[in-house]
Formats: C-alpha cells, structure tokens, sequence
C-alpha cells in the first residue's frame, strides 16, 4: 500500500502526520506502506519542517529530523492508494491531480469527525499543539482502516 499525505507547503501538517503514522504504521507491524509527504506548493522543496513543528514532534516523543519538504506529485500519483488532503483548499487543489476515488480527507479518519487540520504557521505554539491532537487520533483511525482493508482481516 502506498500513502500520501499533501498539505500546501509541506513544512507542517502534513510532515507531522508523516511521522505521527508511520510511527503508528511500524507499531502495528504495517512497516511495509509506503508513506510521503509533500505539498501542493512548492516554495519550500528541500526545507527542513518548520522549527515549531519540530520541536512539538521532538517533546512528544518523535524523530522529525528527516523531513525534507517535497512538491506533489511524489513520482507517479496513479501508484498512491490513498491520498489524504489536510484541509478543503488542498483538497480542490489535488483534484484532477490524485488517483480518482482515492483521494480523502486526511480527517475522514478521525473519530471526532471530519474536517480540516487548520494550519498552524501563523499562529503559537499551541496550534502546533493542537494540530499534533488531532493528527495522533487520526492515525489511529488511518491504522485501523489500512489494517482492516489487508486480506485475512
């Protein structure tokens, strides 16, 4: 299986929810998907993940040191089984542009419902905060769905 997950310039959102899952994918024993990040613009390719975000990945427990912004598409889109937007405008932005009928909200996977992951550049610490809430508790639900959809389940 193979997962994207896309926000706008991939220095944030969707870097922390590539760690946070493939953190929760490894811990389920699901270490053989296929995850990346990128975003739908691409003024920060090559960046690290923004300072804010980091440090907020570094004090739960995480290693965010890795990241590299990249711009989607990452290779060929027809190959991602699941593209996850963080919010509606990324959403518009990869229609046309993600397999059809694999594209999602990343927050379809929420179990406090869906919605947008609001974007935590221009704000404090505590959005990152937040953001990091919601991205945990939505990779659960993102394991549980690709656990599920694995034959034998």
């Amino acid at each position: 299986m193979k997962i994207a997950v896309v926000c706008l310039g991939n220095i944030c959102r969707s870097p922390m929810a590539e760690v946070v899952l493939r953190d929760r994918l490894d811990g389920s024993g699901l270490d053989d998907v296929e995850l990346v990040s990128a975003g739908t613009g691409g003024w920060h390719a090559g960046d690290a993940m923004d300072r804010r975000a980091a440090a907020t990945l570094r004090e739960a427990g995480y290693d965010p040191d890795h990241h590299r912004a990249k711009q989607w598409p990452v290779g060929d889109p027809a190959t991602y089984d699941l593209v996850l937007a963080m919010d509606a405008d990324n959403l518009a932005d990869l229609t046309g542009l993600a397999p059809e009928g694999r594209l999602r909200m990343f927050r379809d996977f929420d179990p406090e419902g869906p919605g947008d992951v609001p974007d935590p550049y221009y704000g404090g610490d505590e959005g990152f905060r937040e953001v990091l809430a919601m991205v945990e508790r939505t990779s659960d639900g993102i394991v549980t769905s690709v656990a599920a959809s694995r034959p034998g389940s």
